[in-house]
């Protein structure tokens, strides 16, 4: 009987011996697993003119309005951070403002192939002077609001485009609909 009772101990000290080498092995792959998500994830990158399409069109409605969409041309998601520096005409001196009002609740990110948008008021009544651009040149932003990238610039629809001091740009946004309800 006292065989037995040593034969079963030592079964059940290798059993558990071998339970948990097995959950250590767990742990460690469970880690290495987390480990690369994390660098899976880390590798996101900001969206700049280098790894992203640009397309400006005219926008059907609201009136004097004008679409800015960008899509992931990379090989890895990109961050669509605040909204784009726009300079409206090769003489430019300033950025258009943008409009805090359209501020989404979270960074855009794009996977490859996705796009971001953002609508572009042209000019209002209430603004002052202004004249006809035919280029438009695009800047992103990074997640400090600094430039990011070198400057793309886009050939402006219907031969150029009336701007005034009224005009403004939307925060990016993951569908036009937002892009332009403002």
């Amino acid at each position: 009987m006292r065989i037995t009772t040593r034969f079963a101990s030592r079964t059940a000290a290798s059993s558990m011996v071998v339970a948990a080498a097995l959950a250590l092995v767990g742990v460690q792959a469970a880690g290495q697993t987390a480990s690369a998500a994390t660098k899976r994830a880390a590798t996101a990158v900001t969206c700049t003119a280098a790894n992203t399409a640009l397309t400006v069109t005219e926008a059907p409605r609201p009136i004097n309005h004008l679409l800015l969409k960008a899509t992931n041309t990379g090989t890895q998601p990109c961050y669509a951070y605040s909204a784009p520096y726009l300079r409206a005409g090769a003489d430019a001196q300033a950025p258009l403002p943008w409009a805090p009002e359209t501020t989404p609740q979270a960074v855009v990110v794009l996977k490859p192939g996705e796009s971001a948008y953002a609508g572009i008021l042209t000019y209002s009544p209430d603004g002052e002077g202004g004249g006809t651009e035919k280029t438009l040149g695009v800047i992103f932003a990074d997640g400090k609001e600094n430039p990011a990238g070198k400057e793309k610039a886009l050939k402006l629809p219907n031969d150029g485009v009336f701007f005034n001091s009224a005009a403004t740009v939307t925060y990016w946004q993951d569908n036009p609909q937002d892009a332009l309800s403002w």
